[in-house]
């Protein structure tokens, strides 16, 4: 049996079919186009599902079903995505208008859980049944799977752990809270802190290393002068570390999974991250004597939207 995986971002629609397995048989993309409106984007979203399905030589009754994940919250009580602010979207009848273009059964969850489930499918968890997917990027997402399955909550909301607070009156997050874990954990903080820095110390080489511009300071740039050795971007990324294993530790004791997957522009450190986050969780965890999730790097990276999406139907 094979299901039909899409993908739902701000600027592109990427839509394939996956095998139980969770190997791609045939991917293909489009613009979203999301100015548009929601439904010119969503008979986009079925013409894509139907035309990768015959170019893969199968027919529309070979699909079981269609999986979609989004930037957004869908609320499973009404098939309706409540809100999308990167589309625009608000009350949306999803369900529904994909209705009028497919019979296939249609099942929708946020992208940072559908990643979460590719991972356990066909990724670094795969095999688990209790993992946790964590998304390192502008702000922090994830996708919580327990017993093999995804865990949205009861109104589709539960995998939203960038906005557990972490710090008690700290910084401004833009859901209108303050310490909110993104706020620390992401690479947007890494960013936030790199620019207090070189307000501080006007000397650093973080500040020569993109020509005393600003607003050029990426993470990557705060992370590729701590993994050079440099003492004040050593000592920032050593904070940041903190703060990320305060959320991961969180994690641990809620939800005690067998492996905690790290993603998102940050990941891309790849063993320096992870060695550092190794290093300093265990004196975090509640249960000292007993074993804790394993921490990981996700490996899925492009294609588990399509893979975690169409794993949904399944």
């Amino acid at each position: 049996m094979y299901y039909i995986g899409i993908d739902l971002g701000g600027t592109g629609i990427k839509a394939g079919v996956v095998d139980e397995n969770g190997n791609i048989i045939l991917k293909d993309s489009c613009p979203t186009g999301a100015e548009r409106g929601y439904g010119a984007v969503i008979q986009d979203m079925a013409k894509l599902a139907i035309d990768v399905t015959q170019r893969s030589g199968h027919r529309m009754d070979e699909i079981k079903a269609i999986g979609i994940g989004l930037p957004g919250v869908m609320d499973p009580r009404t098939g309706r995505v409540p809100f999308c602010t990167n589309l625009g979207w608000h009350d949306v009848p999803i369900i529904q208008e994909m209705a009028k273009y497919t019979d296939r059964p249609v099942f929708v969850d946020n992208d940072a859980t559908v990643a979460g489930l590719a991972e356990s499918v066909a990724g670094v968890s795969a095999g688990c049944e209790n993992s946790v997917f964590v998304t390192l990027g502008t702000g922090v997402g994830g996708g919580v799977v327990i017993g093999g399955k995804v865990f949205s909550g009861s109104h589709g909301v539960a995998s939203e752990i960038g906005h557990m607070i972490t710090v008690s009156g700290g910084e401004l997050c833009t859901c209108g809270n303050r310490g909110c874990w993104e706020r620390y954990a992401s690479a947007t903080a890494l960013i936030r802190e790199g620019r207090k820095l070189c307000g501080a110390k006007p000397d650093t080489a973080l500040l020569k290393a993109v020509d005393g511009d600003l607003k050029a300071i990426t993470a990557k740039h705060v992370i590729d002068l701590a993994k050079a050795g440099d003492p004040d971007c050593m000592a920032l990324f050593d904070d940041y570390v903190v703060h990320l294993c305060e959320g991961l530790s969180n994690l641990i004791n809620v939800y005690d999974p067998e492996v905690i997957a790290l993603g998102g522009g940050v990941s891309h450190a790849g063993e320096f991250l992870l060695n550092a986050v190794r290093a300093k969780l265990p004196e975090m965890v509640f249960y000292k004597d007993m074993p804790y999730a394993r921490v990981e790097l996700a490996k899925l990276t492009n294609d588990a939207g399509i893979i975690g999406s169409a794993m949904l139907g399944r």
